[in-house]
């Protein structure tokens, strides 16, 4: 049988990597990415290396005009646009085929890293949002850490009645920001549930549900901006 032709020249590159190119302009990673197709990240960068991902262009298509022209950012909203598009293969025999499946968010300890700089931040870091609800699923507790401008702290660097027991995670930057963490394991941390509830009520925007509580609890002055968000979560002993 002759080897099939490409359906790419050299160089170029295929659908699914154009389109995956047009969605990280957007503001999503490859990892977005896979857990929107629900498969693993190394596949989606076999769209560029081993011109896979024909399979998921419709699927692609479908979440690329949702998040421009529909506005939808929410990650478990694209992912149930994208499902309804994508035809599972299978075998010779007629069964499934088996598929590498999207990265776990949380380790089997409870462990767990979330990360959002500021473009990410603009859009409501709603690429948080699924760590944030895996962990309240299983029953975790989880801490945080927020950079802002020095200026929209309400209370002084270290000062005990911002972040109780944990003065030292205090990073102080030449541009005049500072990041502070709140909770960890040994203070306890927050019950990641809790926070959920939060996101929900933000309609899953997780920098507003960080900045109202922040400013709930006297932490933040009300015109504070949110230049970092990191979500660490980890199982209760």
């Amino acid at each position: 049988m002759p080897p099939r032709p490409p359906t790419t020249g050299p160089g170029q590159l295929n659908e699914a990597a154009q389109l995956t190119d047009q969605l990280q302009q957007a503001g999503y990673t490859k990892r977005d990415i896979a857990r929107i197709i629900d498969r693993d990240p190394s596949l989606v960068s076999q769209f560029y290396t081993k011109n896979k991902g024909a399979a998921f262009v419709p699927a692609l298509r479908q979440v690329l005009a949702a998040v421009q022209t529909a506005g939808i950012t929410d990650l478990p909203e694209l992912t149930a646009l994208a499902a309804r598009h994508i035809t599972r293969r299978t075998t010779a025999a007629g069964t499934r085929a088996r598929v590498r499946s999207k990265a776990v968010l949380i380790t089997p300890t409870g462990s767990g890293t979330g990360r959002v700089g500021a473009q990410a931040i603009a859009s409501g870091s709603s690429r948080l949002r699924p760590l944030i609800a895996e962990a309240a699923r299983q029953g975790l507790r989880l801490a945080f850490t927020v950079r802002l401008a020095k200026t929209g702290y309400v209370h002084p660097s270290g000062s005990r009645t911002d972040s109780p027991g944990i003065r030292r995670d205090v990073i102080q930057r030449a541009d005049h920001t500072e990041e502070r963490s709140y909770g960890s394991a040994q203070t306890g941390g927050f019950d990641a549930a809790d926070f959920a509830r939060r996101v929900d009520a933000a309609g899953g925007d997780v920098t507003a549900a960080v900045h109202q509580w922040l400013v709930e609890t006297g932490r933040i002055h009300l015109d504070a901006h949110v230049l970092h968000l990191e979500i660490r979560t980890w199982r209760p002993r």
